[in-house]
């Protein structure tokens, strides 16, 4: 019945922010700060799901210039959980079959996010150019999960190189972003499924990086986020064994 009962009121809730939210992009499209707007409002969905959010940023976050954010994908619910991170003007690269999803996908397109065909190579490598373009007309910073796919129970993929070739090619810092595992921990049957901890890395300087290959950078990164994951894991492992949620 709690299955029901939720699945019921989450398609609900999101066809009217979908619904609602392209009549308000209408007035102003593809407006980038619309991204962090409609995230927080699916973000606000959590505790529907029995979830308990909690996010750590380093001081003077909100003052970031343009900038890459890069974040660990694990399944559907990092819209619940990593989307309330999402700082203002900062619009997410997503494959271009999401244009294609009932109500979310106009949405999605009018924030102003950047819809890439992955199957295609030369379009991705044009995407990459588009990005640093963006960097050099206005403050804006781009979200991009370099697993390029969810990892779904998987741990931490191996990183594709796009993101880290845009933010070296913009001279942009990289900001890691690492959400606690959720893999099998939200079941919809369940009233409270505990805690989620989302953290986000202080600025990595590419600069430090330039006589270096693009690959090693992405591999410091990933090195960065894997032991922020595990320091994450342990200490929600350890909050809910002790009910100090």
């Amino acid at each position: 019945m709690l299955l029901i009962l939720r699945v019921f009121l989450v398609i609900i809730y999101s066809i009217l922010v979908c619904v609602f939210g392209c009549i308000w992009c209408l007035f102003s499209p593809r407006n980038p700060r619309h991204v962090a707007t409609f995230g927080h409002l699916f973000g606000s969905l959590a505790p529907l799901f029995g979830v308990k959010v909690e996010m750590r940023k380093p001081e003077g976050a909100e003052n970031y210039g343009n900038a890459i954010y890069i974040a660990n994908h694990q399944n559907n619910y990092d819209m619940i959980t990593a989307s309330n991170i999402v700082q203002p003007s900062t619009v997410t690269v997503g494959k271009k079959s999401l244009l294609w999803v009932p109500f979310f996908g106009l949405l999605y397109w009018l924030t102003g996010n950047l819809l890439i065909d992955r199957d295609n190579r030369s379009k991705a490598h044009t995407t990459i150019g588009k990005v640093v373009d963006e960097f050099k007309r206005k403050r804006i910073s781009f979200w991009m999960f370099p697993e390029g796919t969810r990892s779904r129970g998987r741990g931490l993929l191996p990183f594709k190189t796009g993101a880290f070739h845009a933010a070296v090619a913009a001279g942009v810092p990289i900001i890691p972003i690492v959400v606690s595992t959720t893999h099998n921990k939200i079941k919809l049957n369940r009233w409270k499924n505990g805690l989620v901890i989302i953290e986000m890395l202080p600025p990595v300087d590419v600069a430090a990086f330039e006589k270096e290959s693009v690959r090693k950078l992405a591999t410091h990164c990933r090195e960065l986020m894997q032991a922020k994951l595990n320091e994450l894991d342990a200490e929600v492992a350890e909050r809910e064994a002790n009910g100090k949620v």
